[in-house]
């Protein structure tokens, strides 16, 4: 099996909407690191398992949608609390639709949160 992996950095805002969680629900930032982890038992005919210009360009119009922004306000997270957990399958579906993983087996979307904590996600393709 076959991974390839690509990261992004940028730091954006939320606030939790669950009680009890004290400063964090109160609106603050986090740099966020997203790393992108995508696994394939095939290369294609140019001997890559994704182009990574392509994914770099599919988590840039990503990154560039959250970058500096509350993640609150963004239509993706209407109803739900703004968690790294929610946030790594929005992301993963996001990127979903940027790039082509027709030869892909998985997409992992790992986001850490401030080098601290991480949550993945992952699409069995």
């Amino acid at each position: 099996m076959y991974q390839l992996m690509v990261t992004r950095d940028f730091v954006a805002q939320h606030f939790l909407t669950v009680p009890g969680c004290g400063p964090e629900n109160e609106w603050h930032s986090h740099h966020f690191a997203v790393e992108v982890l995508l696994e394939g038992s095939e290369l294609n005919e140019n001997g890559y398992l994704a182009d990574i210009v392509d994914v770099k360009s599919g988590m840039d119009t990503i990154v560039d949608r959250y970058e500096d922004s509350t993640l609150n306000e963004d239509p993706a997270f209407e109803g739900l609390n703004p968690s790294i957990e929610h946030f790594s399958r929005i992301f993963a579906h996001l990127l979903r639709d940027e790039i082509d993983l027709s030869s892909l087996d998985a997409l992992t979307v790992k986001i850490w949160e401030d080098d601290e904590a991480w949550a993945s996600y992952q699409l069995d393709l």
